[in-house]
């Protein structure tokens, strides 16, 4: 009888498959043996391949790249790093790297461009793109950017009046984008149209506040779609919609040269998940392709601005099981050393799954589980998965010398951000250690503790004690 975890696997998945492989009876992570991590740090963890995050960038350059070669495209691909993904410096090196663009969300993202220009790492004729909503201060920053040198910065207008404040502040010429508001997707449950300016004031903007003011260029057109990239008739058409209002925008301003299509490729929150990104990213180009040669329009450059998809699959967190709890007749509950709410947000806060797999024991027999975190909120659980409404897990007993281990995959993106790295923590449950792992010149693997476990001496002074 097909009853054991590894069976449930393969009978399900394909498996092995990138990112995943079981050896010795034990998973490993991007070739990273992690029992070895959890026997030399212990659990909870947080891991950290930092090579994965080059390489995704080169995939989706060679994927655009392609495309536009078989295509006859003649614009330029441009990729961007959405640092609000993930701000950290060992991020921004690996992305830097692969001498990319990046784009900023916030008045403090600029102070996080000086200190990379301050330490050498970028030069003043990199790329800058400034989204979002600016007060006073995110505007004050941006402007100092130009005024200092910054070449290549693009301030992508969210609203009308922003363009006032760089027409007053801005000492030469300044570069300019337009975001195209998006309509929300039926039936999507979270608002999402409150960014960009309306479709159908975006060229009387134009003629009203920039084309006849010498020191700005309109240079680029902005639209995002929150769903992120998808085969639907939703994107492929909101993607129409922004191609004919550039087309519409060029014929009043031929030095507007590039379209940004925003971030939101997708990455893999199952062993289950299927993307074609080759079939998308051909779409994509062609569909721009298509609707400038309709209009008699140079092909724009096209601008990326992918976060999630440039360094979510480099992570990991990965748990102990502590003990079961049988709570009735169909409910056993799985308690893990630490907290699903502060370690994973996203996974309460909307919903969002990650590829969960044990570490250990796939030759036991697998039962339908709950997961539960160490708060005692009751959204502190984890039972479902995206391709499937129920968690499945090996089974344990309380005599086995080796605690169950379990593994939260792809979890690099927004999940630091939005709980808080080193602040205070729901229960005071700590945050866990995070290692970061290399590889040397010759190919070895290279573990660096980055941080200790947060200490309760760390919060308890932010508290005031």
């Amino acid at each position: 009888m097909a009853n054991k975890y590894a069976d449930l696997i393969d009978q399900t998945f394909y498996f092995p498959q990138e990112g995943f492989e079981f050896e010795n009876g034990y998973l490993e992570f991007h070739g990273v043996p992690l029992i070895h991590l959890i026997e030399k740090y212990g659990t909870p963890f947080k891991v950290t391949y930092l090579p994965k995050i080059g390489t995704q960038i080169k995939r989706a350059r060679n994927l655009f790249n392609r495309a536009m070669r078989s295509l006859g495209y003649a614009g330029k691909y441009h990729y961007c790093y959405c640092t609000k993904s993930n701000h950290f410096s060992y991020v921004l090196d690996e992305v830097l790297d692969q001498k990319v663009n990046l784009e900023t969300s916030s008045a403090f993202d600029i102070d996080l461009i000086r200190k990379l220009h301050e330490a050498g790492k970028i030069d003043k004729s990199i790329t800058i793109i400034c989204n979002g909503f600016k007060p006073k201060h995110y505007l004050k920053r941006i402007v100092d950017l130009i005024n200092d040198g910054f070449e290549n910065v693009i301030p992508v207008c969210d609203n009308k009046e922003e363009v006032d404040y760089y027409s007053e502040h801005v000492e030469g010429k300044c570069n300019l984008g337009i975001r195209v508001a998006t309509e929300e997707e039926p039936n999507f449950e979270f608002y999402t149209s409150r960014l960009g300016i309306r479709a159908a004031e975006v060229v009387p903007f134009y003629e009203e506040k920039v084309k006849n003011n010498p020191k700005f260029k309109l240079k680029l057109l902005h639209f995002f779609v929150d769903t992120g990239i998808k085969d639907s008739l939703y994107y492929w058409g909101e993607l129409r919609k922004a191609i004919k209002i550039y087309c519409e925008l060029w014929q009043h301003n031929e030095e507007l040269h590039a379209i940004n299509i925003g971030g939101g490729m997708p990455i893999r929150n199952s062993l289950g998940f299927e993307f074609d990104y080759k079939y998308m990213v051909r779409e994509i180009v062609n569909n721009i392709l298509v609707a400038c040669e309709e209009a008699d329009v140079p092909e724009p450059d096209i601008f990326t601005e992918f976060g999630k998809y440039t360094v979510g699959e480099s992570t990991a967190t990965v748990f102990s099981v502590l003990a079961q709890k049988q709570q009735n007749d169909s409910e056993m509950w799985y308690m893990i050393d630490g907290s699903l709410m502060t370690c994973l947000p996203d996974a309460w806060g909307i919903g969002e799954r990650f590829v969960l797999l044990p570490i250990n024991k796939w030759d036991n027999e697998y039962r339908r589980v709950n997961i539960g975190g160490l708060t005692c909120d009751n959204s502190d659980y984890y039972n479902s998965e995206i391709h499937e409404s129920q968690v499945y897990l090996p089974t344990t007993k309380a005599s086995d010398k080796e605690p169950l281990y379990l593994g939260f995959f792809h979890t690099g993106a927004y999940q630091d951000n939005i709980s808080g790295y080193g602040g205070i923590k729901h229960c005071l449950i700590p945050a866990p250690k995070h290692i970061l792992i290399d590889r040397d010149q010759e190919g070895n693997l290279v573990s660096t503790l980055y941080r200790e476990e947060q200490s309760p001496e760390s919060m308890l002074d932010l508290l005031g004690y």
